[in-house]
């Protein structure tokens, strides 16, 4: 039986537990609130990102790519010629950031940067032959990631699963400057 939204993610208020420490025996004991990190989303996001890495490094670990250079590998398949500043907005990084994402693939080969006609002061991103060769070698690896983060649950529940994130990440992206994914 599928769990509702609030199986998945309980409220703070439910989350709140009372801890009483072992008391010394000079010392009153003290009542106090604590959320447990269980239950805390924050804590839970960022351990699906640790398994998201894992899972990542470990089959795509043949390409020597991260998570976040694969991102921008398979952007610039899709999108050849946009500029630093479009493709961290695309892979939803910040741009000083992804400057030194670029600078590694750069370093690697596997991308080349290049003066726009229509204004010198942007540099236009293209893959190499070697770095198109990578991100399509390495993309059947990330679909199997993730299919893997997401294999404990049925087909409707990634649905449901991707539309929550969805949601969350578009309510907080709006507050950044971000549209979502």
């Amino acid at each position: 039986m599928p769990q509702s939204q609030a199986d998945f993610c309980p409220p703070l208020s439910r989350a709140v537990r009372t801890h009483n420490p072992p008391a010394m025996a000079s010392e009153p004991q003290k009542p106090s609130n604590r959320t447990e990190l269980a239950h805390m989303p924050g804590h839970g996001i960022r351990r699906l990102q640790q398994t998201a890495v894992a899972l990542f490094m470990q089959d795509a670990e043949a390409s020597s790519l991260t998570p976040v250079q694969f991102a921008v590998l398979h952007t610039l398949v899709a999108q050849p010629g946009i500029d630093q500043r479009t493709l961290a907005r695309e892979v939803s990084f910040d741009t000083s950031t992804i400057g030194s994402v670029v600078d590694r693939l750069e370093a690697r080969g596997l991308v080349t940067r290049s003066l726009s006609d229509l204004d010198r002061r942007v540099r236009l991103l293209h893959l190499t032959a070697e770095g198109e060769q990578l991100a399509h070698r390495v993309a059947p690896a990330v679909q199997r990631v993730q299919e893997r983060i997401l294999e404990p649950l049925s087909p409707t529940e990634r649905q449901d699963f991707m539309r929550m994130v969805a949601r969350v990440v578009a309510h907080h992206g709006a507050a950044d400057g971000r549209d979502g994914f």
